[in-house]
């Protein structure tokens, strides 16, 4: 395939990028190797990566061996870590030529994907079309892994030095890092680093680069309420027994109050309110409701009522329900009370909260109103890490946003994230090092939805700061 013809590059570089000869030499290298950079991308994404179905577990692990040829082939150093029962996690290393030691992580696994979910084609062998690669994965995080990738092949190839690198790439992030987390405490001093860098964000509209200031963290618990021993005619026992649809509905609703705030007795006793920096920050890029209903056709009216949205969506903790499910859904009608529901939800924690005691307070919530004769149990319940922040003045972020700014007319904004990567923090304090998230990620990517899809402008512009990055590492020590 010619894949020259889908070369789109970001923006106009001959008037927002100096024209460096680091930025030559990525430009000549890309444009005489874009067959291969392409060409194994597809091969990566046809890969069925769901790292949280054991079924595809030899898919992984051919995925891995894959990957680890590839690092062979580029002077790496391999180990396969974790047990072979789950996805294994590829720890990579390579000694440099310039100073210092960068940290690059992302992962392989994917989300489930099957063709009845809404995909237009299958979403496992790629397809291109208006610019963008569609398949599952191919944003998250394949493609930033994969461009994060060439560009450290295409400073090899062309003598750029490099600092020591370290690459950890793992198979569970889908699903909490647990195996990594482990290694991570088991093994300290294999992840110490001066930078950890991740490619597993987004940007704003219009292609603006982003510098992640902040993640919240994520736990979930799910909770099943019994009634009846069966199914019950609705007219004979209407009236009489206790439904379990319409109690737990009341259950889930007593967590807020009137005014979207959340009520659950205990789960905001330590949360440390945000400093009038923090406050700052994130409203320093004003929120485009208009723009949020044409992403997603509703208005950002969630949460609290009288909070800015650009605080309750990442300063803020939530509790949200992720599924609810009880009685008949099929077509037509069937007038029974069910003998049971169950409520599945997810909690986004802030600086302060742990995560096992917000989890906690959650079920003695549900638990303290059962009503005499019915039974709660919890189905399983997840306490992901805590939130996490970064630290925005460090040399290294300095950098990686003069490098990001350099690739827009408006610069590269900071701001904090809502969503959750559960092994940064840890993965961060670990590494005694700073942390620079930047992605290259779209709300049109549809990340874990159907038709997901990464376009070769962006895949690009990961590289070209990926290549940019990596060559001012060394100065910043």
């Amino acid at each position: 395939m010619d894949w020259g013809k889908y070369m789109i590059f970001p923006l106009n570089r001959s008037e927002f990028m100096k024209n460096t000869e680091i930025e030559n030499m990525a430009e000549k290298w890309f444009e005489a190797n874009i067959n291969d950079v392409n060409a194994n991308w597809f091969d990566l994404l046809r890969f069925k990566t769901v790292g949280t179905d054991l079924a595809y577990l030899d898919e992984c692990r051919k995925c891995v061996a894959w990957l680890e040829d590839w690092l062979a082939a580029n002077g790496f150093s391999i180990e396969t870590l974790g047990p072979k029962e789950a996805p294994q996690i590829i720890y990579a290393v390579r000694k440099g030529e310039s100073d210092g030691t960068a940290l690059f992580y992302g992962h392989y696994d994917v989300q489930p994907a099957d063709v009845e979910e809404g995909w237009n084609t299958d979403p496992w062998e790629p397809v291109i079309e208006n610019g963008r690669v569609y398949a599952r994965g191919a944003q998250d995080n394949k493609g930033q892994v994969w461009a994060s990738l060439q560009s450290i092949k295409a400073c090899i190839d062309s003598g750029v030095p490099l600092p020591d690198l370290k690459i950890v790439l793992e198979g569970q992030e889908e699903s909490g890092s647990d195996q990594l987390i482990i290694l991570l405490e088991k093994e300290p001093e294999r992840f110490k680093a001066d930078v950890v860098i991740v490619c597993d964000t987004s940007m704003m509209e219009g292609y603006r680069p982003v510098i992640i200031a902040g993640l919240r963290g994520v736990s979930s618990i799910s909770l099943r309420l019994d009634g009846p021993d069966y199914d019950l005619h609705s007219g004979s026992h209407g009236g009489l027994a206790p439904n379990p649809a319409t109690v737990l509905a009341k259950m889930v609703s007593g967590m807020f109050n009137q005014d979207g705030s959340i009520a659950v007795e205990g789960f905001l006793d330590e949360v440390k309110p945000p400093t009038e920096a923090e406050i700052n920050l994130a409203m320093s890029e004003p929120f485009d409701e208009i723009a949020y209903k044409a992403e997603t056709g509703v208005l950002p009216t969630g949460g609290t009522i009288g909070v800015p949205p650009e605080i309750r969506g990442a300063l803020l903790p939530t509790i949200d329900v992720n599924g609810f499910h009880s009685g008949y859904g099929g077509p037509g009608g069937k007038t029974i009370i069910p003998a049971y529901a169950e409520v599945k939800l997810s909690m986004r924690t802030v600086s302060g909260q742990d995560p096992h005691k917000c989890i906690d307070s959650v079920r003695k919530h549900f638990e303290s109103r059962v009503p005499d004769g019915m039974r709660i149990s919890v189905a399983d319940s997840f306490p992901g890490k805590p939130a996490f922040k970064v630290a925005v003045d460090s040399p290294f972020v300095i950098k990686a946003r003069q490098i990001l700014s350099a690739m827009h007319p408006d610069g590269c904004a900071i701001k904090y994230d809502g969503a959750s990567i559960h092994v940064v923090g840890t993965l961060s304090e670990i590494s005694e090092g700073d942390t620079v998230l930047a992605g290259f990620g779209l709300s049109e990517d549809r990340i874990h939805g159907a038709n997901e899809s990464f376009s070769f402008k962006q895949f690009k512009m990961c590289f070209d700061y990926t290549v940019k990055f990596l060559s001012e590492i060394g100065k910043e020590i």
